[in-house]
Parts: C-alpha cells; sequence; structure tokens
C-alpha cells in the first residue's frame, strides 16, 4: 500500500467552505469516513470551533449552490443532500450524500479513475487549505491522477505535495521528511528570528519575505512544527506513565 498527502489551497472565491474556515481560523473540519463510488460520494465530517464557526460552516455545507467536494467551476447540475448528525456548542458532525454529473470531477473520483478501486481517504479543512490523505495499492498511475487534478482545479486552487511513500503510520504520526514548502518556510522562520523571544519579525513581515499569504504560512509552519513534535516524541519514546521512583 501505499499513501499520497497534498493539499489544496482555494482562491477567495472558488469553495464557500475555505472561504468560511478563512473567516473562522481557529476552525477545522475533518473527514469521519469518505466512500466514493463511480456515480456516487458519501461522507461524514466532524468540525470544531467556537459557535460563531460551526453556524457558518454548516450555512456553508446547506446552503451551498452545489457541493463543495465539485472541482466544477460552475454549478454541475449534480444532486447533493446534507444532513446534520449533530450539533453542539464546539462540534458538528454532517452527513453528506452527491450524485454526480457527466460534467463533475472531484478527488475520490479522480482517483478511482487512475488508482483503481479500493482506495481510501481521509482530509482536513484549515483555512483555504484542504489537506488530501489517499491510500491506494500503488498499482496506478500517480502521474496521471496529479496531471487531471491539477486540470481539474485550474486556477481555483493550488496544489501543494506533502508526501508519498510506503503505508507505514496515520499521516498525524508520521515522521518522514518535510516538504519543500514546509522545510522552506521553517528555515526562513528561524533565520528571520520569527522564534526569539521577542519575536524578530512578525507573521505577516515573514509571509511577504516569502511571496506567500499569511494564512499559507501559518498552514505551513503549523505543519512542521506538528511533524517535528511528532518526531522528537518518537524518537524519545517516552514512557506512557511516570517510573516508580528507586
Amino acid at each position: 500500500m501505499r499513501e499520497l498527502v497534498f493539499a489544496l489551497e482555494y482562491e477567495p472565491g472558488c469553495n464557500r467552505v475555505a472561504d468560511t474556515l478563512a473567516d473562522h481560523p481557529d476552525a477545522r473540519i475533518r473527514s469521519l469516513s469518505l466512500h466514493a463510488t463511480a456515480e456516487h460520494l458519501w461522507r461524514v465530517d466532524h468540525a470544531s470551533g467556537t459557535t460563531a464557526a460551526l453556524e457558518a460552516i454548516e450555512t456553508a455545507f446547506l446552503d451551498s449552490d452545489y457541493y463543495a467536494d465539485c472541482l466544477a467551476t460552475e454549478d454541475c447540475g449534480a444532486t447533493q443532500t446534507t444532513e446534520v448528525l449533530d450539533h453542539t456548542d464546539d462540534t458538528l458532525v454532517l452527513y453528506s450524500h452527491w450524485e454526480r454529473t457527466p460534467t463533475c470531477a472531484s478527488v475520490p473520483h479522480i482517483a478511482r479513475d487512475h488508482l483503481g478501486d479500493g482506495v481510501l481517504f481521509e482530509t482536513r479543512n484549515e483555512g483555504r487549505h484542504y489537506t488530501w490523505r489517499v491510500i491506494h495499492a500503488g498499482d496506478g498511475d500517480v502521474a496521471a491522477f496529479f496531471e487531471e487534478l491539477d486540470a481539474a482545479v485550474g486556477d481555483c486552487a493550488r496544489m501543494e505535495m506533502l508526501r508519498t511513500a510506503e503505508t507505514a503510520v496515520p499521516a498525524d504520526d508520521a515522521v518522514g521528511e518535510l516538504s519543500p514548502e514546509q522545510e522552506a518556510a521553517l528555515r526562513a522562520a528561524v533565520e528571520h528570528g520569527y522564534y526569539e523571544s521577542p519575536r524578530a519579525v512578525d507573521a505577516g513581515e515573514l509571509a511577504a519575505h516569502l511571496d506567500v499569504p499569511r494564512s499559507t504560512l501559518a498552514y505551513r509552519l503549523r505543519r512542521a512544527e506538528q511533524h517535528l513534535a511528532n518526531a522528537y516524541i518518537t524518537d524519545r519514546q517516552l514512557p506512557t506513565e511516570p517510573s516508580t521512583p528507586l
């Protein structure tokens, strides 16, 4: 089995869910389950955030002109249904079903075309970044998958490859290499004093230096920091319980 981990960074106005999360930077959405056939897609998503953020996310899912996973730039005529399974002060669980049309495109359907049946998906939405983890048998045409995906997103999103490797551990626990973009952001942050106290440069200045949006810089640093923290803990192999003093 092999895994592909990549992120789509949506431009403003191209994806209503991304626009909503950009307005509520502390909110997150992760998939609990995601299944696709040739003509259908079913998924359950878990959103966390403030009460205002969850209300905005629910509205984005329920009132969008077409399904958020569709990569079509205009209304594709697909039939989609979204239902709220749970909604508390800090949690929102949504069920969605999408029946596509010939003009529809999506990451799962493009993956099925090029990577075969039995592909598994995990997603996370943070700000304008939509991160996908795709697990497949390893027999498909990965290059053709990314070529068609790049054509489908067009100018609406920029694709960033995060990892491609043999499947070993869950994405949150992976200790492989940083992506080039993450390494560049982390290196610039260190060199320009972003981690000094007090900071020699703020996030806006560092983003301007790297010529990326501030949200993109924050995303890359957060992923890099997560990677380093997981690698440190894995290397240390800290005990789960404190040892008994002698």
